[in-house]
C-alpha cells in the first residue's frame, strides 16, 4: 500500500507542476569545461566489457568506465534513432518533443543543447550522423547551433559505412567510393538508400579525423563536440550488392574466429568503435585537455537484429529483454559512462537519468540558465558526486507508434508498458518492478491496479 500511495503522489504532483525548474545548480569552478559527447548507434547495454560482455572486446571503453562514472539506470529517448537524437539535442521526452518518428526535422524555435552551449561562447560541431534535418530545412545542423558540420545529415543515407559522399557545412564532401542506389519505387529508401560496389573510405574512420581536426582548431576556446558513429547500425541497403549489412573493412582480432561473417564483422565494428573512443582519450591526454575536458559516452537505443545481425549471439541486451523498436529495457537502457578526471570520482551509479537531461547538465556546466521548455534534470550533482543535491524524476515516458502503439512510463521503481495492436484490436498492459525484475519477466498489473491506474494517467497525457 505504501508503494501505491507514493507512485500516485509523485504522479499526481508532476501533472500539475510545470515542466521543469529554471534553478541553476551551480557551474563548476575554473574555466567552462570542454563537452565531447560520444554517441554509438544501436549498441547494446551488454556490448561492452564493462556492462559483462565477454567475447568482444573493448578495452578503451572500459577503462574511460573504470576511470569515470557507469551509469546502469540510464535511458535512450526513444527506441529508435532520429526521436532519440532529437530527445538528446532538445531535452525533451517523447511527449513534448517535435520528432516522435523518422519523418521531420527539428523546428526552427526547437532550443538545441548546441544553442544553448554557443550562447555560453562554446565553439559547436557535430561529426557522424546528424539525421534532424537537411540542408535548406528548419532542421539543418548548421542552423541549429553548430558552427561546424561532418558527415550525414540524412538518416537513410547514413545505412551505408561506403557512401560517394558526406556533408561537410552544407557542401558535399565527395569520396572515392562508388556506389548504387535503390530504385525499387516500393522501397522506402528509394533514390536515397545506397550500397558501395567500390569500397576505398570508410566513413567512421573520417569522423574520428574530423572529431581531432574540430578539437585542434582552437584549444583557447571550449567546445562542444557531439560525435556520433555510426558503428554497429547495419546497412539496410546491402541486399543491392548481396552482401550483409555489418559492414566494415576487416574482421580485426575476430579473422580466425570460427562465427559467421556477419557475426566476426559486427564484433569487429563494436571493437573498431572502441578504438576510435580510445583516439579521441589519447589526444586529450597528449594535449593537456582532458583534466578540463568530459567525456560522455553512450548509444541512442538498444540492439538491432539487422543486416546478418543477431543479439543473442553475443548477448548483446545483456540480462535486459527486448532490442531496438521494444519499450521493454533493453530497447531503452543504454550504456552511458561519464569521464572527467580531476573532477568525477570512478566508480558506479544506479541513479535514474536519460538523453533527455543532457540539455540541463550542459546549461549548469556551461553556467546557462535551464530553460522552461526542457522535461530534462540536470545530473551535475552526480558526476560530481553532490548526490544530496541530486534531483529525482517523477516520472520518465516514451512511445513508439506504428501499426502498434507502444508506450511505456517509469515512476521509481514500476515501469507500465502498454502495447496496442490496430490490426488485432488488441491491447496488453504489463507492470514490472524494476528493483526486483530487471527482466521484465513477471507482469505484476493485476496485483497492482492501482499503480497501473496512475501511471496510465502520465500515458494519457500524451497519447
Amino acid at each position: 500500500m505504501k508503494n501505491i500511495i507514493l507512485v500516485y503522489i509523485v504522479i499526481m504532483a508532476c501533472l500539475c507542476s510545470s515542466k521543469t525548474t529554471s534553478s541553476v545548480y551551480g557551474q563548476v569552478e575554473g574555466s567552462k569545461p570542454n563537452i565531447i559527447f560520444i554517441l554509438a548507434d544501436d549498441l547494446g547495454y551488454g556490448d561492452l566489457g564493462c556492462y559483462g560482455q565477454e567475447t568482444m572486446v573493448t578495452p578503451n571503453i572500459d577503462r574511460m568506465a573504470s576511470q569515470g562514472l557507469r551509469f546502469t539506470q540510464h535511458y535512450a529517448g526513444a527506441t529508435v534513432c532520429a526521436p532519440s537524437r532529437n530527445s538528446l539535442m532538445t531535452g525533451q521526452h517523447m511527449g513534448n518533443t517535435t520528432i516522435k518518428s523518422m519523418e521531420k526535422p527539428i523546428k526552427d524555435d526547437d532550443l538545441t543543447v548546441a544553442e544553448v552551449l554557443k550562447n555560453a561562447g562554446y565553439r559547436t560541431g557535430v561529426v557522424g550522423k546528424w539525421g534532424l534535418g537537411n540542408v535548406g530545412t528548419t532542421g539543418y545542423a548548421n542552423a541549429q547551433g553548430f558552427d561546424y558540420s561532418f558527415g550525414y545529415y540524412d538518416q537513410i543515407r547514413a545505412h551505408n559505412y561506403y557512401p560517394d559522399y558526406l556533408m561537410e557545412n552544407g557542401q558535399k564532401f565527395p569520396l572515392q567510393n562508388k556506389v548504387i542506389y535503390v530504385s525499387d519505387s516500393t522501397n522506402y529508401a528509394v533514390g536515397i538508400g545506397n550500397a558501395a560496389v567500390e569500397k576505398k573510405e570508410y566513413s567512421n574512420d573520417l569522423f574520428t579525423q574530423k572529431a581531432l581536426d574540430f578539437i585542434k582548431k582552437d584549444a583557447d576556446t571550449p567546445f562542444f563536440l557531439y560525435l556520433a558513429y555510426t558503428i554497429p547500425h547495419a546497412n539496410n541497403e546491402s541486399f543491392l550488392i548481396d552482401e550483409h549489412g555489418m559492414e566494415v573493412p576487416d574482421f580485426g582480432i575476430y579473422d580466425k574466429e570460427p562465427w559467421p561473417s556477419e557475426k566476426k564483422a559486427g564484433a569487429a565494428m563494436i571493437t573498431r568503435l572502441d578504438t576510435y573512443v580510445g583516439q579521441i582519450l589519447k589526444f586529450l591526454k597528449k594535449n593537456n585537455l582532458e583534466e578540463n575536458t568530459l567525456v560522455v559516452f553512450t548509444s541512442d537505443n538498444g540492439p538491432h537484429q539487422e543486416g546478418g545481425w543477431r543479439l543473442n549471439f553475443f548477448d548483446s541486451n545483456g540480462q535486459l529483454r527486448g532490442m531496438k523498436r521494444d519499450l521493454y529495457e533493453g530497447g531503452i537502457r543504454v550504456p552511458f559512462i561519464a569521464r572527467w578526471p580531476g573532477k568525477i570520482k570512478a566508480g558506479e551509479t544506479g541513479q535514474v537519468t536519460t538523453f533527455w537531461d543532457f540539455l540541463p547538465t550542459a546549461c549548469e556546466l556551461s553556467g546557462q540558465e535551464i530553460p522552461m521548455s526542457t522535461d530534462g534534470i540536470s545530473y551535475l550533482p552526480t558526476l560530481l558526486g553532490d548526490v544530496d543535491q541530486q534531483k529525482q524524476h517523477p516520472f520518465l515516458y516514451w512511445e513508439f507508434k506504428t501499426s502498434i502503439s507502444r508506450h511505456a512510463v517509469r515512476s521509481g521503481s514500476y515501469k507500465l508498458v502498454t502495447i496496442q495492436d490496430s490490426k488485432t484490436d488488441s491491447t496488453s498492459i504489463e507492470l514490472y518492478n524494476l528493483d526486483n525484475d530487471v527482466s521484465e519477466t513477471k507482469n505484476i498489473a493485476d496485483e497492482n491496479p492501482a499503480v497501473v491506474k496512475n501511471l496510465e494517467a502520465v500515458i494519457n497525457r500524451f497519447r
